[in-house]
This record gives structure tokens, C-alpha cells and sequence, in this order.
């Protein structure tokens, strides 16, 4: 049995979200915020790229905030040290946000009062709306950070939270 832990080098150990860019959320929404931070820490793949000498390896850490209109991803190493701070236009993901803000409404008046059928039906499109917006996010991002699919989504979901009513 081997006891060599997984490599750390190009991974969230942690995530902040800045409390005070958040939008007001009711129990749905802390809930997804709760599960898409717990299941990115879980796992991921996050590799900021650039000057690799300069940026070297992880793990890292992720703050999140908003700030006029833009989403500011702050990384730095473990320990703190700065790796760089990213703004990133929300602009191209406005109009999917606000589609999926409305599939997830939808989607909770359904689980409370539809049938299985109609949930399902729902479900499946707040999904393939939430796959879209990853891929969106995934295709901003590459080059300036290396994701998986899975990392992704949960950081769309994270930054939809952002927007949430």
C-alpha cells in the first residue's frame, strides 16, 4: 500500500467569497454556495499559467468578489503569496446568468409542488444551461487559467452566486 499523497500542485485548497459583493441569498442559494465551494475543494484542477518560474506551484487559494460589473479573481499560493489578480468582464455571461437564475427558480417551485416528470424535464434544461455557461467561463479563462470541466462548473455556479436574487 502506497502512502504518497496525490500531488497538490495545481489546486484550490481554499476558497473566499467576498461577503460583501454576494447578493442577499435565501436557504437555495447559501446551499448552493455551501456545496459548489465543498465539492471544488474535493476536487479540481487549477492551474494559473503565464511565467511559470514567476507563479511556480500550488496549491492555491481563490478569492472571489465583484466590483464595478467585473468579477476580480484574486489567486495566491497557500502561504498567501500573490499570484495574481484577474477581472474578468461579466458582460458575456449576463444573459446566461439571468437564464439560469430563471431555470433554477423553475426549477425550486417545481421540487414543491410539480410532478416527478416536470421536475425532471426542468432539471435537465437548468443543467444543460449551467454546462453552457461553464463552457463559457472555460473558454474566457484559457489563458489565463488551466480548468477542468468539473472545476468549471462549480466555479460558475460560485460566480452566479454573485448575481443571485
Amino acid at each position: 500500500m502506497s502512502t504518497d499523497m496525490p500531488s497538490p500542485s495545481y489546486r484550490l485548497v481554499r476558497v473566499e467569497l467576498d461577503e460583501r459583493s454576494l447578493a442577499p441569498a435565501n436557504a437555495d442559494i447559501e446551499h448552493e454556495r455551501k456545496v459548489a465551494v465543498y465539492d471544488l475543494l474535493q476536487e479540481n484542477m487549477f492551474q494559473p499559467l503565464g511565467d511559470s518560474e514567476m507563479i511556480g506551484e500550488g496549491p492555491f487559494v481563490l478569492y472571489l468578489s465583484s466590483s464595478e460589473g467585473r468579477l476580480v479573481m484574486d489567486v495566491r499560493k497557500e502561504d498567501e503569496t500573490p499570484v495574481g489578480q484577474l477581472h474578468l468582464s461579466m458582460a458575456p455571461l449576463r444573459k446566461i446568468i439571468k437564464d439560469y437564475f430563471l431555470l433554477c427558480e423553475s426549477y425550486y417551485d417545481a421540487i414543491r409542488n410539480a410532478a416527478p416528470q416536470q421536475i425532471e424535464t426542468i432539471d435537465m434544461a437548468r443543467r444543460g444551461m449551467h454546462n453552457e455557461g461553464s463552457e463559457i467561463l472555460e473558454e474566457r479563462l484559457k489563458d489565463k487559467i488551466a480548468l477542468d470541466f468539473d472545476t468549471a462548473r462549480r466555479l460558475f455556479t460560485l460566480i452566479c452566486s454573485f448575481y443571485m436574487k
